[in-house]
C-alpha cells in the first residue's frame, strides 16, 4: 500500500488535490488509476516516503476512522443477506453504496463506493478489501478471500459480521467496565493540578506575610508546586512528546510489543486479562478458518498476520513449524507451552473426532465468557482503590496546608492579651 500526493486537471478545467493510498507497484498505475477514476489529466504524482505515508494513514485513521465496527458489521451482514438470496455480491454492494443516512451517505455507503472504485478498475473482491486495511480487518480480509476462493462469499460475509460484532462487543465491555475509573482518574488529576497551580501558591503567600511555622510536608508540598507552577508547560509538552513517542515506539517497533506483552503475560492480574483476550481471539478466528475449509497449516500461516498479541504469535509459528514436519496441533502445543490444559485437551479430541472447529468453537465462548466477568470483576475491584487513591491525595494536601494555619492559631491564642 503507497501513499500518493496527486494534482489532477479535471474535464471541466479545475484541478484537484488530495492524497490517496493505492495498492499498486509502480508509479505509472497508480497515474492510471487516477486518470481512470477521476477521468481527467494527472498533473502532478509524487510517492510519499514510507514514514510519512505511514504516519499520515495513522494519524488520519486515529482522527476519523473510515467506519466504525457496527457499522461495518451492518455492511458486512447486508451483503450476506442480499448474496444469500441469489444477488451478485457486486450488485449488493452497489445497494449499500447507495445507502444515505441523516441526508447524506452512510459511512458504510462511502466505503462501498471506494470497494467498487476498485472493482470497477478490474480488482476481485478480495482484493478491492485488501486495499483498504485501515478499513478491514485482517479477519474480514482474509474471510472474504476464503469466499473469493471457495464461492462461499454469503457464508464468509456472515461469518465476518458475526466475528466484527463479537469482537466490538469484547471492546464495548471492555470500555464501559473502565469509564468509571478513568472518570475518577481524569478529575483527581485535574482538582489535584488545579490545588496545586491556583489554591496553593496563594496560601504560600499568605503563611510568608503572617511568618508560620512550617512543618517538613507543608515545605515539601510548596517545594513541588513551586516547581510545578515554573514548569507547566514544560510539563506538558513532555507529556505529549511521550505519549506520541510511546504511539510511535508500540506501532513500529516489534521488539517493543514483544517485550510489553511477554512483560504483560508475567504480571499476575494482567496475565489472566491477556490470556483469556489472546485464547478468546485465536479459537474463534482458528474455528471460523477451519469450518471454512482452510487446512490448519494455512490458517496458522493466517493467524499469524492477525495475531495481535506477540507472546501468542511466537507461538502459533512454533505450532506451525512443528506441524509442518507431520505432527498434530494438539502435540505442538504440548511441544511449544503457554497453552492451558484444558485447550490442549479439546483440541486433542476434535483432532480424533474430526470436530475441530466445534471444539474451537465452545473454547471460543468460553474464554470469551471468562473475559467478560473478569473485566466486570476488575471494574467493581477498581472503584474502591480509585476512591482510596483520592482520598489519600486531598487528605495529603489538605493536612499540609491545615498544620501551618493550626500553628498560627496557636499563636494568635498564646498571644499576650491587651
Amino acid at each position: 500500500m503507497n501513499v500518493y500526493y496527486y494534482r489532477v486537471l479535471l474535464a471541466s478545467g479545475r484541478t484537484k488535490t488530495g492524497i490517496a493510498q493505492l495498492a499498486v507497484e509502480q508509479d505509472s498505475s497508480a497515474r492510471l488509476w487516477l486518470e481512470k477514476n477521476f477521468e481527467a489529466t494527472v498533473v502532478d504524482l509524487t510517492r510519499l516516503p514510507g514514514w510519512l505515508a505511514e504516519t499520515q494513514r495513522s494519524l488520519a485513521h486515529l482522527i476519523r476512522p473510515n467506519i466504525r465496527p457496527p457499522e461495518l458489521a451492518g455492511m458486512l451482514r447486508d451483503m450476506a443477506v442480499m448474496t444469500s438470496s441469489g444477488i451478485p455480491v457486486v450488485e449488493a454492494l452497489r445497494a449499500v453504496a447507495q445507502e444515505v443516512g441523516t441526508g447524506r451517505a452512510s459511512n458504510a455507503a462511502r466505503v462501498a463506493r471506494n470497494v467498487m472504485d476498485e472493482l470497477d478498475a478490474g480488482a476481485t473482491m478480495s482484493e478491492a478489501f485488501a486495499r483498504y486495511p485501515d478499513t478491514f480487518p485482517e479477519t474480514v480480509r482474509n474471510l472474504v478471500m476464503i469466499g473469493d476462493e471457495t464461492g462461499s462469499m454469503d457464508k464468509m460475509l456472515a461469518e465476518a459480521a458475526d466475528h466484527v460484532e463479537r469482537v466490538a462487543k469484547m471492546s464495548a465491555d471492555t470500555r464501559q467496565a473502565l469509564i468509571y475509573p478513568a472518570f475518577v482518574f481524569a478529575s483527581i488529576f485535574a482538582a489535584g493540578g488545579f490545588w496545586i497551580y491556583y489554591v496553593i501558591p496563594n496560601l504560600t503567600g499568605l503563611f510568608k506575610q503572617m511568618n508560620a511555622d512550617l512543618p517538613p510536608l507543608t515545605i515539601a508540598v510548596i517545594a513541588f508546586s513551586e516547581w510545578f507552577t515554573a514548569h507547566i508547560g514544560a510539563i506538558l509538552l513532555g507529556m505529549v512528546v511521550l505519549g506520541f513517542a510511546l504511539w510511535v515506539v508500540w506501532r513500529y517497533s516489534r521488539p517493543f510489543r514483544r517485550f510489553t506483552h511477554n512483560l504483560l503475560h508475567r504480571l499476575p492480574i494482567a496475565q489472566t486479562v491477556m490470556n483469556s483476550a489472546g485464547l478468546a481471539f485465536l479459537t474463534e478466528y482458528l474455528a471460523l478458518l477451519i469450518r471454512a475449509g482452510v487446512d490448519m497449516v494455512s490458517s496458522l500461516k493466517v493467524m499469524e498476520r492477525a495475531m495481535q498479541d506477540e507472546y501468542y504469535r511466537e507461538r502459533i509459528t512454533a505450532i506451525r513449524q512443528v506441524l509442518e514436519r507431520g505432527d498434530r496441533v494438539s502435540s505442538a502445543m504440548r511441544q511449544v507451552g503457554g497453552f492451558p490444559p484444558m485447550l490442549v485437551r479439546m483440541v486433542s479430541v476434535g483432532e480424533e473426532t474430526g470436530t475441530l472447529d466445534a471444539q474451537l468453537s465452545r473454547l471460543s465462548a468460553e474464554y470469551s465468557m471468562r473475559l467478560q466477568r473478569l473485566i466486570a470483576n476488575l471494574s467493581e475491584i477498581i472503584k474502591p482503590v480509585v476512591v482510596l487513591l483520592a482520598g489519600g491525595l486531598f487528605i495529603l494536601l489538605i493536612v499540609a496546608l491545615l498544620l501551618p494555619v493550626y500553628d498560627l492559631v496557636k499563636q494568635a491564642m498564646s498571644a499576650p492579651q491587651f
